[in-house]
């Protein structure tokens, strides 16, 4: 699975795309967002605010109980903001 990152999130991470293989256990937008943090301090640091983090799952906003174990792209990024 392909997993896209933006802006200060990508930042943060540092990486803007990566391809993993999600745990068994992770099925849902929320898994998604409780395991990212475990792989490192960067994530720890990117994500340590899941619920402001936005998720498309396949090109298409996704609410936290979206299963995510069939998507080809997981895309993360932070709240838009207009100006």
């Amino acid at each position: 699975m392909k997993l896209v990152y933006f802006s200060w999130v990508k930042d943060r991470i540092g990486i803007a795309e990566e391809t993993v293989e999600l745990p068994s256990d992770v099925k849902t937008v929320t898994d998604l967002l409780a395991w990212l943090p475990t792989r490192g301090a960067n994530f720890a640091n990117a994500l340590s605010e899941p619920a402001i983090i936005r998720v498309a799952v396949d090109q298409e906003y996704a609410t936290p109980d979206i299963d995510v174990t069939k998507a080809t792209e997981i895309a993360l990024f932070p709240p838009v903001t207009g100006g």
